[in-house]
């Protein structure tokens, strides 16, 4: 069910003296009540869990940022320019194609343009993440296995 639909859904309860829709998938679950006001108006409270939208290509934005040093880094350059590459969707994000799999990149990998960083799990839908520039992973900023949120960040590249 797309969010156009549901927008429909909404109107025909409004226009109706249909108390309650309730409807359930394997994907979503979406209850819309309508219920009679003083002034006629009907409020709507619209419970969805979720819609699954389109994956999105990775954020990328470049700017300088310093990660965390050992104690023998602290005497090096104070810092230099990463990329930081942020989670498109919101998800379960994996190193791994599967768990009898090898990681996708490890600190230290040189990587391509394309070359597949991890894969974000949502809505038991596995989006690999590629890499849209060339360079070094310098640190990966989100453990196996953890929820990720939309625009977090999840590796630094040095180009």
């Amino acid at each position: 069910m797309n969010f156009k639909q549901i927008q429909q859904l909404i109107k025909f309860v409004s226009k109706t003296d249909v108390a309650e829709v309730n409807i359930e998938n394997n994907n979503f679950k979406i209850n819309i009540k309508g219920s009679k006001s003083q002034s006629n108006e009907i409020t709507q409270q619209v419970v969805q869990q979720p819609i699954q939208h389109p994956p999105q290509p990775p954020v990328v934005q470049s700017h300088p940022v310093e990660p965390p040093k050992s104690d023998a880094q602290q005497d090096s350059s104070p810092s230099d320019n990463y990329i930081t590459v942020k989670s498109p969707i919101i998800g379960t994000f994996y190193r791994k194609p599967s768990p009898d799999k090898d990681v996708f990149v490890n600190v230290g990998d040189t990587i391509k343009e394309g070359d597949t960083l991890c894969v974000i799990e949502a809505m038991k839908l596995f989006n690999e993440i590629e890499s849209d520039f060339s360079g070094k992973i310098v640190k990966i900023l989100v453990e196996d296995a953890s929820p990720v949120e939309f625009d977090q960040p999840l590796f630094l590249i040095e180009p």
